[in-house]
């Protein structure tokens, strides 16, 4: 499974219940169809993507939230405990997560976090991960970790980038690399898990019915992804969310014949396939395969319902945590820990393991078109070689 809740949501409440407006300006059509006029005028041969540009929540964020004041950090042991350094990184894993194992795929070094100090000079010409641990579609989701990089403000950033780039190689090939480039962007479960869900009731669900809360998301998300275009993006991976009800935090407090959430499922189940239609509209009103929707739930689900037939020894119990499925609070050197991250799905009450991205990552890149609509990443590879 694929899941954005952040390690800190099972112990910490909003710290108000007013729900902030969304502040995400979309651009206009007419900016959207110059943009689709402009690639027309940009069309160059160019080899396979490089850079690598990286937006999103917790499952992507490999460092970004060390640097803010918030409580949505992974900056403790035991994470980090088979990362290389075997120290802590900012990554909510016991080592290495999706982004550092396409980077792997690329043959590139992983992208810094945007907000590290080093991150300069020639680091700039990798690309970038922006992504910060509690985020969501919408901007009050999260707002009980305080001060986290929001997706307006992870899109400005993608602009301020560009600036910085453009002063170091010039604008003209800055923009080249941003075309060539690869994105991806994981972004959406802690609309559900961090907003929605959070308490009961909350101010979104007395707000919306569920069906008419994914309506927004999608119709929010749409804003996001059509910005990411009019800034450049070409070749744009968009997960969906893992099956959300079956995280060992979510076990841990709404299950109680040890089966997953049904209402978080259902909440899954309803917007991931109106996620990959409006990518399809997106993709057909544009006449490119711009965006590539990764069908994280399902390649998470392959884990779910056979555990053994992949080497895990369980789906259900976190590695890292306590309380029935260690799903209780949060992953901390106090934890029950395993001695074997390779035989667990989950890390913590959240996130997978090192050896569950590895997995997920290796459907990203091979995977059927069931996995990867309308193409895998070595397709996309292999067709940016030729082009």
């Amino acid at each position: 499974m694929i899941y954005s809740g952040s390690a800190q949501s099972l112990c910490l409440r909003p710290l108000f219940s007013i729900a902030i407006e969304i502040s995400t300006k979309p651009p206009s059509f007419k900016v959207f169809d110059k943009a689709l006029q402009q690639e027309h005028l940009n069309l160059t041969p160019h080899a396979r993507p490089k850079a690598f540009f990286v937006f999103g929540d917790s499952l992507v964020d490999n460092g970004n939230n060390n640097y803010l004041l918030t409580t949505a950090r992974a900056d403790s042991p035991p994470y980090g405990i088979d990362f290389p350094t075997r120290t802590p990184t900012g990554r909510f894993s016991n080592g290495y997560n999706i982004p550092d194992f396409i980077s792997m795929r690329l043959g590139a070094e992983s992208p810094l976090p945007y907000l590290s100090p080093e991150f300069k000079g020639e680091k700039l010409l990798v690309g970038a991960n922006f992504a910060s641990a509690g985020v969501g579609i919408l901007n009050d989701t999260g707002v009980q970790f305080l001060n986290i990089t929001r997706m307006y403000r992870q899109l400005e950033y993608f602009e301020e980038y560009q600036r910085r780039l453009s002063a170091l190689i010039g604008i003209s090939k800055t923009k080249r690399l941003v075309r060539r480039a690869l994105i991806l962007i994981t972004v959406g479960g802690n609309d559900f898990v961090n907003n929605y869900y959070l308490v009961s009731p909350s101010a979104r669900s007395r707000q919306y019915p569920l069906p008419q809360y994914v309506k927004l998301l999608i119709f929010e998300y749409r804003k996001i992804l059509q910005k990411l275009y009019v800034m450049g993006g070409r070749r744009v991976i968009v997960t969906g969310t893992g099956p959300l009800g079956c995280a060992p935090a979510e076990m841990a407090m709404r299950s109680s014949d040890g089966k997953c959430s049904r209402e978080l499922q259902r909440a899954a189940s309803l917007y991931n396939p109106r996620l990959q239609r409006m990518l399809s509209l997106l993709n057909n009103r544009i006449r490119k395969h711009v965006f590539i929707a990764a069908n994280t739930a399902l390649m998470h689900h392959d884990f779910i319902n056979d555990p053994t037939a992949f080497g895990f020894t369980t789906s259900k119990v976190a590695c890292c945590g306590q309380g029935p499925y260690n799903g209780i609070g949060v992953c901390s050197p106090s934890s029950n820990l395993c001695p074997d991250r390779s035989l667990f799905v989950y890390w913590d009450p959240f996130h997978p393991t090192e050896r569950a991205n590895r997995m997920i990552v290796e459907k990203i890149f091979s995977g059927s078109t069931i996995y990867m609509n309308p193409m895998n990443l070595s397709t996309i590879l292999a067709l940016d070689d030729t082009t």
